[in-house]
C-alpha cells in the first residue's frame, strides 16, 4: 500500500473545485456574491464563448488592502466569518473562504483591487505547484475585478463535461437573474461576446421592484401576480405569487429567497404545492418569487457545498408560517384581480380610468371581510342569493344539500348534494337591461346577458365580454361553503369491526405512538401491537371507505420528512370535491338572468372562484381591445 502523502496546495484546490466550481455559471456566482458582500452597488459581468475563454466581474464595492491580497487567494481565507458564533448566525452570502482559491486552481485568475485609502490599486495572481502569490501594481477605481481566464485548462477531463457555449451561457444568464432578484439595491451588468444582455439599475420603489422582476420573469408574471407581505413570529414573507390560472408546464419560475439567499428547499416546496393544491391544474406548476426573511441564527446555511440549501432550526413553525400567508393570499384573490391582469395584457401597465398600480395592495371591495365573504348590494340587485334567486345567509345552500352532508359527515351514508331544482326562464335579455338599474358601480363580472348552449353564462362589463363555466363555477361555489361547514364541526370517527393490523417499521411505529393525540383529531385512533406492529380502530368516517393502510402509511411518511400531515385533509377535501361536483348545476340547465346574475355575485363573493376544483379556469375575458382586433375596427 503506498504511502501517505500531504496533498499539494494546487491539487487540494482542484479537489476543492470539484464541488464548488462546476461551470462558468457556478464562477459568476461565488463572484457576484463576494461583489455583494463587499456592498458593492453595481455589478458589471463580461463573458466570452459562454464564460469558458473569460469570465470578468467587477463591482464598486469596499475593495481588499493590499496587505491581504496575498490571503484572498489562499483556502480557508476570509473576513465574514471569525469565530464558530458567527457560522452559528451568518449574514453573508459567502463565508467558507474557498471559492477564490478553488477557482484560481483551475483557471488563469487575477485579482485587482482598491480600498479608499489606498492612493492605487495592486494586482494579485497565482502560479505554480505551490500557487504561490504574486503581487503587482495596477490601475484600478476604487472595487475588485476578477478576470477568470480559460477555465478548466489544467483539468481537461472536466472540460469534456462542459457543454456547448448557448448552453452555458443560459446557466450563466439564470445565475444573474437569480441574483438580480435577491438584491434590488444594486444595478447589474451582463455582457456576451461583447453584446449587453442585462442592463439593470438599482430598484428602490415598489414600481421600480416590480419592472425588474417584469423585465426578468416577463411582464405577464407581474400582470398576473399578487403583491403579498406577512410578519408573524419573527418571519417575514413577501413578495409576489401567481394567480392560479398564470401556471406552468415545469418549475421554471419559482424563485425562493432566505436572508437574499436564493434556495430550493423542499420544506418551502411542499408548503407551496400545499398552498396552491385544489386550484392547479393536473402536473401544472405554480410561479411565484418570494423572500423570507429570519433571524440569521435560526437558519443553518451551512449545510450544502453550493449553499443551495438551509436547515430551519424550527421546520415545521416555517412551513406553517409559508403556507397560510400563501393560502390566505389565494383565498383572498377575487375576479377583480384576474381582471387586472386580463385587462393588462390588452391595454398596457394602467387601466384607463382606475389610475391604481395592478399589483397594489389595496383589497377589492368585495374582497373577504373578516374571515367571511360579503356580497356587495349593487342598485337593486339581492346580494348573496343562491342559484334558485331567493335570498340567503351567503354561509348557506339549500336545506335539502345541508341535510344530505350532515347525514354524510354523522356516518348516515356518503350522499351527494341533490342537483338544484329545474330552472325555467329566459335564457337572454337586451343588452340595455344588462347594466345597474341606478348605475352604481358595476361588479367585476359585470352582468349576464344570455346563455350559450346551456353550459356558459355571457356577461358583460365596462372592460368587455365575461365568459363562465356555470358547471365549473357553481362547482366552486358548492366546495368552498362544503369545506366551511366541515370546518365548523368536529371530524367524526367510525370505529372499524375489525382493526386492521399494519406491519411498519420501529421508527413509524414510535412515531405513530408519540402524535397519539395528532391522529386522533384527524379522525384515525392507532394502537402500537409491538415494536412494529399498529393497529388502525378508528378512521374518519367520510372516508371509511377509502384505503385505511396507505392512508396511514402516507400520513407516517409525511410526519417524518416534515414533522405534521395534511393527509387526511387532503382526501377529505378531495371526496368533498367530488361531491360538489356531483351536486353542481349541469349542462343544458336553461338558467334566468336572476338565476345567472346570482352565480357571478356568488362567484365574486367565494374563494379561489377563479378555478374550479379541479384546477380548470370557471371564466374567462375578452376584452374589447380583443374584439376590436378580431373585427378590424379602428384600421
Amino acid at each position: 500500500m503506498p504511502s501517505i502523502r500531504l496533498l499539494s496546495p494546487r491539487l487540494a484546490n482542484q479537489i476543492a473545485a470539484g464541488e464548488v466550481v462546476e461551470r462558468p455559471a457556478s464562477v459568476v456566482k461565488e463572484l457576484v456574491e463576494n461583489a455583494l458582500d463587499a456592498g458593492a452597488d453595481r455589478v458589471d459581468i463580461e463573458m466570452e464563448q459562454g464564460g469558458v475563454k473569460l469570465i470578468r466581474v467587477r463591482d464598486d464595492g469596499g475593495g481588499i488592502a493590499e496587505a491581504d491580497l496575498p490571503l484572498a487567494l489562499s483556502r480557508h481565507a476570509t473576513s465574514k466569518i471569525v469565530s464558530l458564533d458567527d457560522l452559528e448566525s451568518v449574514a453573508s452570502l459567502g463565508f467558507r473562504g474557498e471559492a477564490l482559491a478553488s477557482i484560481s486552481s483551475v483557471s488563469r485568475l487575477t485579482l485587482t483591487s482598491r480600498t479608499q485609502g489606498q492612493e492605487a490599486a495592486s494586482r494579485v495572481e497565482v502560479e505554480g505547484r505551490d500557487m504561490d502569490a504574486h503581487i503587482s501594481p495596477a490601475a484600478h477605481p476604487v472595487g475588485t475585478t476578477v478576470e477568470v481566464r480559460d477555465l478548466f485548462f489544467n483539468t481537461p477531463a472536466r472540460r469534456k463535461f462542459m457543454r456547448t457555449e448557448k448552453t452555458e451561457f443560459n446557466h450563466v444568464e439564470e445565475c444573474v437573474r437569480r441574483q438580480a432578484l435577491s438584491r434590488f439595491d444594486a444595478g447589474f451588468t451582463l455582457r456576451h461576446n461583447q453584446r449587453v444582455v442585462q442592463n439593470l439599475r438599482p430598484a428602490e420603489s415598489m414600481l421600480d421592484r416590480e419592472r425588474r422582476v417584469g423585465s426578468l420573469c416577463g411582464q405577464k408574471f407581474i400582470d398576473n401576480a399578487v403583491v403579498i407581505d406577512a410578519e408573524a413570529t419573527g418571519l417575514r414573507l413577501w413578495g409576489w405569487v401567481a394567480l392560479p390560472t398564470f401556471s406552468r408546464s415545469q418549475a421554471d419560475l419559482q424563485y425562493f429567497f432566505v436572508n437574499g439567499r436564493v434556495i430550493r428547499d423542499r420544506l418551502v416546496a411542499h408548503a407551496v404545492r400545499q398552498a396552491y393544491r385544489d386550484v392547479l391544474f393536473n402536473n401544472r406548476h405554480p410561479a411565484f418569487v418570494l423572500y423570507l426573511e429570519v433571524d440569521p441564527a435560526s437558519v443553518d446555511v451551512n449545510v450544502h457545498p453550493t449553499k443551495h440549501e438551509v436547515r430551519f432550526r424550527d421546520g415545521r413553525l416555517v412551513h406553517d408560517f409559508i403556507f397560510r400567508t400563501l393560502h390566505k393570499a389565494l383565498a383572498d384573490v377575487r375576479p377583480d384581480d384576474h381582471f387586472r391582469g386580463a385587462v393588462a395584457q390588452s391595454f398596457g401597465r394602467e387601466i384607463a380610468g382606475q389610475g391604481e398600480p395592478l399589483a397594489g395592495d389595496a383589497a377589492p371591495a368585495w374582497q373577504a371581510r373578516g374571515g367571511q365573504p360579503v356580497g356587495p348590494s349593487y342598485g337593486s340587485q339581492t346580494p348573496a342569493t343562491g342559484l334558485g334567486g331567493q335570498a340567503a345567509p351567503q354561509q348557506d345552500w339549500r336545506a335539502s344539500d345541508q341535510m344530505a352532508f350532515y347525514q354524510s359527515l354523522s356516518g348516515g351514508g356518503v350522499s351527494t348534494p341533490q342537483e338544484p331544482a329545474s330552472f325555467e326562464g329566459t335564457a337572454a335579455m337586451p343588452l340595455e337591461q344588462a347594466v345597474s338599474p341606478d348605475g352604481g358601480e358595476e361588479p367585476p363580472l359585470g352582468y349576464a346577458i344570455a346563455q350559450l348552449h346551456g353550459i356558459y353564462v355571457l356577461a358583460q362589463g365596462s372592460a368587455g365580454m365575461i365568459v363562465v363555466d356555470m358547471h365549473a363555477a357553481h362547482e366552486r361555489i358548492t366546495y368552498e361553503r362544503m369545506k366551511r361547514a366541515l370546518a365548523e364541526q368536529d371530524l367524526k370517527s367510525q370505529p372499524l369491526l375489525v382493526p386492521l393490523s399494519l406491519a411498519v417499521s420501529q421508527k413509524e411505529a414510535a412515531l405513530a405512538e408519540s402524535h397519539g393525540a395528532n391522529l386522533q383529531q384527524l379522525g384515525l385512533q392507532i394502537e402500537r401491537l409491538g415494536p412494529e406492529m399498529l393497529a388502525i380502530r378508528q378512521v374518519p368516517a367520510l372516508l371509511r371507505g377509502a384505503d385505511a393502510e396507505q392512508l396511514v402509511r402516507d400520513v407516517l411518511s409525511d410526519l417524518i420528512e416534515h414533522g405534521q400531515s395534511d393527509r387526511v385533509e387532503a382526501v377529505t377535501h378531495e371526496l368533498l370535491g367530488t361531491m360538489a361536483c356531483h351536486g353542481s348545476v349541469r349542462a343544458n340547465r336553461q338558467l334566468t338572468i336572476p338565476e345567472m346574475n346570482s352565480l357571478l355575485r356568488d362567484m365574486e363573493a367565494t374563494e379561489r372562484s377563479g378555478q374550479c376544483n379541479h384546477g380548470r379556469p370557471t371564466w374567462t375575458l375578452v376584452t374589447l381591445a380583443e374584439l376590436d382586433k378580431l373585427f378590424l375596427r379602428g384600421r
